[in-house]
């Protein structure tokens, strides 16, 4: 691959709702460009963009994959994304890095979900974007339809491009500036037929209304009655795209390479060059801001994704913002504070690597094998140290838990799901000491499935999922005062040791130990042995074998034996004084809350309050955000657990919600019932517990 200069760059995302195209588009934009010479298909598992194994299986992209792509002394770096909410976190990885968007919207379906949340994260970028209404030679392919349904978006929509036909006779497409029709494959320039001109003449009038309004000098031009030239138009157009006061329209075949060859004339004619964007704001050692671009002698470059091989190691993607990433060099990591070594680089094409000597200011490129950087990290001068702001990714919406399956699988659990999650930082896992669970959180429930599948088609490691144990935890809410006798005689030296002890509510104070043991009837040196017993007990909990919080325990008298007291004796009359007192203190099982936000469209807004108030939710708010609801509420993290999969289907996939832990509160008698039941079954020394 030739090497480009920054103006002739080109970093374009491919962005819409699963099954909408955009992997047979990619894959047409490769085959139009000569990079590939025979077009595959997703059906068949043959494209470039979906080379991963699951992705075969699946049919569906689960990653964002680097396609870049030569056409007329340009290159354009195209990021195909996922289209499914599950793998959100790679599509916020893709629209943090490139100059423009194209949403791909089925021409049958018009806007779907999947449309609606890319919108959205263009959007937090003000990035700007193309529509391209694709899949036009599908059975019941609809332009207008379609293109009526974008108004749902909330953008100044204007076609570029018209449709030749539809279904099996869509031929290609008539190009509004140009006013000629490029027809087949090879986009072949012809007059436009004689039933389409007068529709084509309406529509320039408007495309030519639009570019206008993008600099002054033509508004004025255009008010005085005077025609726009070709070349006046395109300034127009460049000027408001960039501006994103304007969102064109083009249309297209990926499988049928139609349409093909005019977007990507489109893509290099109007998406702003690495050399014409704002620089980045980059955060100095200092704490100050500073502005990297094209022009800047340092070097800055972000990492947006990173992939684990188990063969070629990991390989990071990173974007130069500022100076050059030069094979066989020395980079510094300014989030981890840790020099990197720079192997060799590559531009990638799928799963292809390509190898370069260097990546300059505007490209996107690939190295393998450093140590410590993760996506999000930023790569710079040791010298002049500088961070970028990192893309925002989606909070876990489901939550499960994992075992290993076999005693092999044990030793390399850890290191696999940390190999995961720092290949998808949409993912993350931790052990959870009050359940004894690992717990692996991600976006849904396919998003935890393509992670415990590749975690044994990559890295060999059989993990089971199962339903992640609510972490509860026990308390008091009375005070109670017992006492214990340990006494043990075996022949020769025996155990002896009785410790009386008071428990009282420490509620949001956590746990207290006092001695209030006077005249020497139990000697201090037994304190520790006693209060080890006691914890002994709180770890392990007393009424259902969860953490206990939030109690005073105060060891108010005892007695001991000159020859027969012992710690150990003193540890076990503590340890089963505590749970005595425990029993006798009407003791309740506490529940963790979590404070839940969640945006769904207006006509949704009952069914959701409905469902999640059957949920033992208390409602805290409804508010209206740019044309949605908002409702915000506690609800127990038990009631939670299906969350997503049940929003998803009351609201048809458009609906999302973040939560967050936000304290612990008492639960329900009757639940709580339940929960000791099913705890008792499971832990019978409970229930011996109980009986003593």
């Amino acid at each position: 691959m030739k090497d480009y200069p920054t103006t002739a760059l080109c970093n374009v995302a491919l962005l819409g709702h699963g099954s909408s195209g955009k992997t047979s588009l990619g894959e047409a934009m490769l085959f139009s460009s000569g990079a590939i010479t025979r077009q595959g298909r997703v059906e068949d598992g043959t494209t470039v963009s979906d080379f991963d194994e699951e992705e075969i299986r699946r049919h569906i992209s689960l990653t964002t994959a680097l396609l870049p792509i030569e056409w007329q002394n340009h290159k354009i770096n195209v990021l195909d994304t996922p289209g499914f909410t599950d793998f959100a976190g790679e599509v916020k990885g893709a629209v943090r890095v490139v100059e423009a968007a194209v949403i791909v919207v089925d021409s049958v379906a018009g806007v779907e979900v999947g449309t609606e949340l890319a919108w959205a994260y263009c959007n937090e970028r003000n990035l700007p974007r193309f529509v391209l209404i694709g899949k036009m030679d599908r059975e019941n392919a609809n332009f207008a339809h379609a293109a009526d349904t974008l108004n749902q978006l909330g953008g100044n929509f204007v076609p570029l491009q018209l449709p030749i036909g539809s279904q099996a006779s869509f031929e290609g497409v008539i190009d509004l500036i140009a006013m000629k029709a490029r027809k087949g494959p090879q986009g072949e320039l012809v007059d436009i037929p004689p039933n389409l001109k007068k529709e084509a003449e309406e529509a320039r009038v408007k495309l030519m209304e639009s570019a206008a309004e993008g600099d002054d000098e033509l508004i004025m031009k255009y008010l005085d009655g005077q025609e726009l030239t070709d070349d006046e138009i395109r300034h127009g157009l460049r000027f408001a795209i960039k501006k994103n006061l304007i969102v064109p329209v083009l249309c297209v075949s990926g499988t049928g390479n139609l349409g093909v060859g005019a977007l990507l004339e489109t893509l290099i004619a109007f998406v702003p060059s690495p050399a014409e964007t704002e620089p980045e704001v980059a955060k100095t050692g200092a704490g100050t801001e500073e502005k990297i671009g094209v022009t800047s002698n340092g070097l800055g470059a972000l990492v947006f994704k990173t992939t684990a091989d188990p063969f070629v190691g990991k390989q990071t993607y990173f974007r130069v913002f500022g100076g050059t990433v030069t094979s066989d060099s020395r980079v510094f990591n300014a989030n981890k504070n840790a020099e990197e070594r720079v192997g060799q680089l590559y531009l990638m094409r799928g799963k292809e690597q390509i190898a370069v000597t260097s990546v300059k200011a505007g490209d996107i490129g690939v190295v393998t094998k450093l140590s410590v950087t993760l996506t999000g990290d930023t790569l710079c001068d040791k010298a002049h140290p500088v961070t970028f702001t990192p893309p925002v990714y989606p909070p876990a919406a489901t939550s499960v838990a994992i075992e290993p399956k076999s005693a092999a699988d044990s030793a390399k659990m850890g290191p696999t799901l940390t190999r995961l999650t720092e290949e998808d930082p949409t993912l993350h896992w931790f052990n959870d000491s009050s359940t004894k669970q690992t717990v692996l959180e991600g976006l849904g429930d396919s998003h935890i499935d393509v992670a415990v599948r590749r975690a044994k088609t990559k890295f060999g490691v059989e993990l089971v999922p199962s339903q992640r144990r609510v972490p509860y935890r026990e308390t008091i809410t009375r005070s109670f005062t017992t006492m214990h006798r340990h006494k043990k005689q075996t022949g020769g030296s025996g155990q002896f040791g009785e410790v009386h002890m008071r428990v009282e509510p420490n509620k949001s104070k956590g746990y207290e130990f006092a001695w209030e043991v006077f005249g020497g009837a139990v000697s201090s040196s037994y304190q520790t042995s006693i209060e080890k017993g006691i914890k002994s007990v709180m770890e392990g909990g007393a009424i259902a074998g969860y953490p206990i919080v939030d109690v005073k325990v105060a060891i108010t008298d005892g007695k001991e034996h000159a020859v027969d007291s012992k710690p150990m004796a003193f540890e076990i009359a503590g340890r089963e004084a505590f749970k005595k007192a425990m029993h006798g203190a009407s003791p309740v099982l506490l529940e963790p809350i979590m404070k839940v936000t969640v945006v769904v469209p207006e006509h949704n807004m009952g069914d959701v309050l409905g469902d999640i108030n059957t949920k033992r939710a208390h409602v805290q708010g409804m508010d209206q955000s740019a044309g949605k609801s908002v409702v915000t509420a506690f609800v127990p993290l038990a009631e939670m657990q299906r969350y997503a999969a049940d929003l998803r289907s009351i609201t048809q996939g458009r609906g999302v919600f973040s939560m967050e832990f936000d304290h612990y509160d008492e639960v329900p008698a009757h639940v709580a019932q339940g929960i000791i039941e099913q705890a008792l079954k499971d832990n019978p020394h409970l229930r011996a517990a109980d009986s003593d």
